[in-house]
């Protein structure tokens, strides 16, 4: 009885693996899935909310406060910055230009169309009106033309380089030297340089800020050749780590407040995901020579190591990193997952980290439907003084929030080679001939 149980499952384990596989979309795929429906689904037009009416133009449209971007793909948002990137090194990865297109579309659409003037003219107005700052939000565009916050102009700028390189344009040369202006001489810094805000307290520092902050340092430094954006770079994840890590713990609290120096409540997954993914983009162009390099390098292997110690069982972490009762959050685990396997193919971690990366991956690939949705996304989460606050967040569908580090997530995985756990018997012969001892000199 027990050899023709065992005969038939034999008989069926194959089968089984074929099941297994045919379930499992080949990472490419999955991209392209995501990156497809994106493209599909931008319009490159106006709507009134109100009357449901749409424009491809805005030049004989009259100034009113009604008429705003159709698509969130076309907004100007930090989260579509992160989704440029991504999608032109999706392009690069799969040569595949309509995705680098659909970048420069994208700009081309903000620039060269005559759609700036219209809604310059909208900010002004608006702005002019009691408790106009807050009102521009609601004005398309409102982030390009307040270009006070990181938020405004960090990442988006950093998009906008990369398609200058492709695309030399003066008026896209203009908004970058802008950028780089604001961030060198006018974002608020603490007395010893570090980035920080106003608010909640003053001068808080946030660890969402790195990213904000050196995705743009990192590649103006490689663009304009000037080392002092790579060095200021290299002093803020210094500074960062030194304000936000918390050695018992092993990752970064959400902000720091100098005016009260105390930490916040919180080890936020998307906090820790922005530093290491902004550690990432900076040693990837970083010279060798440089004299942080090696600091940044133990930095980076440090914030790995405490990451993966809290990985849960489906691969992927938690929105509260130390709190398993909180949920498990998609854009911070595409985050590490970009950062462990951009680390493990750069030599700067160990290969096993590959494990992790390929792990989170797998996670990851569950919360993507077929059609490209991508899902289990934080929504946007500011700093509050209660855990509470961040237990409630929302989750949401198809947002650049997540869609942009999902796709660089992935892109990241493609030529990730895959683990492949050490035999320990091809060492046994090292033992016995005491060849180990020649590596440990």
């Amino acid at each position: 009885m027990k050899i023709k149980y065992i005969a038939f499952l034999l008989l069926c384990l194959p089968l089984t693996l074929f099941a297994q596989s045919k379930t499992t979309a080949p990472t490419e795929s999955v991209l392209r899935n995501i990156a497809d429906r994106i493209v599909s689904s931008t319009t490159y037009k106006f709507i009134n909310p109100e009357t449901k009416e749409t424009y491809t133009s805005t030049k004989k449209l009259p100034v009113t406060n009604k008429v705003k971007v159709e698509s969130q793909y076309n907004d100007w948002h930090y989260t579509n910055g992160v989704l440029n990137i991504a999608m032109l090194e999706l392009a690069q990865k799969t040569n595949d230009k309509k995705y680098q297109d659909f970048v420069h579309k994208n700009f081309d659409f903000v620039f060269n169309q005559g759609n700036l003037d219209y809604f310059q003219k909208r900010y002004n107005q608006t702005l002019k009106e009691e408790n106009g700052l807050r009102k521009v939000r609601e004005v398309s565009w409102y982030m390009y033309f307040r270009g006070i916050r990181l938020d405004d102009n960090g990442p988006m700028g950093a998009s906008l380089i990369e398609v200058y390189k492709q695309q030399p344009k003066k008026e896209y040369k203009k908004y970058i030297d802008d950028v780089a202006h604001h961030l060198m001489q006018q974002e608020p810094r603490l007395p010893d340089n570090t980035i920080a805000r106003l608010w909640p307290h003053e001068m808080t520092i946030w660890a969402d800020d790195l990213f904000m902050s050196v995705s743009f340092l990192s590649r103006m430094g490689k663009l304009s050749g000037d080392t002092k954006y790579l060095d200021d770079a290299a002093q803020q994840v210094i500074q960062f780590d030194k304000y936000l890590w918390d050695d018992a713990k092993k990752i970064y609290y959400h902000c720091y407040h100098s005016d009260t120096k105390e930490h916040g409540v919180a080890y936020w997954a998307r906090a820790n995901g922005w530093m290491f993914m902004a550690q990432a983009d900076l040693l990837s162009v970083l010279p060798q020579n440089h004299p942080k390099r090696n600091e940044l390098l133990q930095i980076f292997r440090r914030q790995a190591d405490g990451i993966a110690r809290y990985q849960a069982e489906s691969g992927l972490w938690h929105n509260l990193i130390d709190k398993q009762d909180s949920y498990e959050e998609v854009s911070a685990t595409a985050m590490y997952v970009f950062g462990m396997a951009t680390g493990v193919k750069n030599g700067w971690l160990p290969v096993d980290y590959g494990y992790v990366a390929e792990q989170g991956w797998n996670g990851i690939v569950k919360y993507i439907g077929t059609e490209g949705d991508v899902t289990g996304v934080c929504t946007g989460t500011g700093i509050m003084p209660s855990l509470t606050f961040y237990y409630k967040r929302p989750t949401d569908k198809n947002n650049p929030m997540g869609e942009g580090p999902v796709l660089r997530a992935g892109v990241a995985m493609l030529d990730l080679p895959k683990y492949v756990d050490p035999q320990a018997e091809k060492k046994y012969q090292d033992i016995q001939s005491g060849e180990w001892r020649k590596r440990i000199k």
